[in-house]
């Protein structure tokens, strides 16, 4: 089968050189796709030497569904693999290993694993072990009674799609703050196919946030859940995965002996939750408040606006 590879990009001129080489040296061939949103550096005259196809929109009107859903209309693969710009392979058969998990006619989409880089702080590294485990598994939506919402569970740092299931689900969905890979993969489920993580396809992708990007980052994740309550209504809580997640990450704190960070740790936690739970409860905040406490401020300005045909 046809493999293309998108990659939504923006000021990408340090990660793209050593990204593109990897690219190069996969094992499998594939069609290269980068829709740019009008770089200001020398991202496009990189792309354009690497690339089959790059295409540009305003930076303004980028939309996490939206962008994906126009660079893989424009794919002439039958396996659509999506790349953030700062995700790099951990080896030359990641696309080859992820793909080849399509070839289960009951699964309509796979996302691979994602290992924290040298540099990535204690808390980035530990939230990458804890939800990118070393075992492969699969989803399909009976799974909700045992795992609620964290069966739709999803990332497109690293991720391939059937494109003929993506046409049959009505492709990504326009003007989601965030959560467009988990939005997608619940309506995957829901048409009756499984959604499958292989821990054996990784990449090198982390964050090291702030407890204020923290904040902000739980933030949004409860507006997207408030905007699309259909998704704890339909896959329910999943119960006792926060608490999971602090017993883990303390654990985890304790076996690098960082018991300076403890102080941290609960701030941390206990400004994720605040951020959540407002996020959750925005609409009774005052309407200059709310952009700040987001990590997409520029959503708020921009959320009504439809994504433009891209320029060839």
């Amino acid at each position: 089968m046809k493999i293309s590879v998108v990659i939504p990009t923006y000021n990408a001129e340090s990660y793209l050189p050593d990204l593109l080489k990897k690219l190069k040296a996969q094992s499998v061939t594939f069609e290269l796709i980068i829709i740019d949103s009008s770089s200001t550096d020398a991202t496009p005259a990189l792309a354009k030497t690497a690339a089959d196809t790059v295409l540009t929109i305003p930076k303004e009107t980028f939309d996490h569904g939206g962008t994906r859903t126009i660079a893989a209309k424009q794919a002439t693969g039958d396996i659509i693999v999506f790349l953030t710009q700062d995700a790099m392979p951990c080896s030359d058969t990641a696309i080859e290993t992820l793909v080849r998990t399509l070839d289960d006619p009951k699964t309509g989409a796979v996302f691979g694993r994602q290992l924290p880089y040298e540099d990535t702080s204690l808390f980035g590294r530990h939230l990458r072990y804890f939800n990118y485990p070393e075992h492969s598994y699969s989803r399909r939506l009976s799974d909700k009674e045992k795992y609620g919402i964290k069966t739709a569970f999803f990332s497109d740092s690293f991720s391939a799609y059937k494109k003929e299931v993506l046409e049959k689900v009505g492709w990504f969905k326009d003007g989601l703050i965030v959560g467009e890979d988990m939005h997608i993969a619940a309506r995957i489920l829901l048409l009756g196919y499984t959604i499958a993580y292989n821990a054996q396809a990784e990449v090198y992708h982390a964050h090291s946030y702030t407890i204020t990007e923290e904040f902000k980052r739980y933030f949004d994740t409860g507006v997207f859940h408030t905007k699309e309550d259909w998704l704890l209504k339909t896959f329910g809580k999943a119960e006792g995965e926060g608490k999971r997640y602090i017993k883990s990450e303390l654990h985890y704190l304790k076996q690098h002996h960082a018991y300076m960070k403890l102080p941290e740790f609960f701030l941390r936690n206990m400004m994720k939750y605040l951020g959540y739970k407002l996020g959750r409860h925005y609409t009774y905040l005052p309407s200059v408040m709310i952009p700040a406490c987001s990590m997409h401020t520029s959503w708020w300005r921009s959320e009504h606006i439809s994504t433009p045909a891209p320029k060839l």
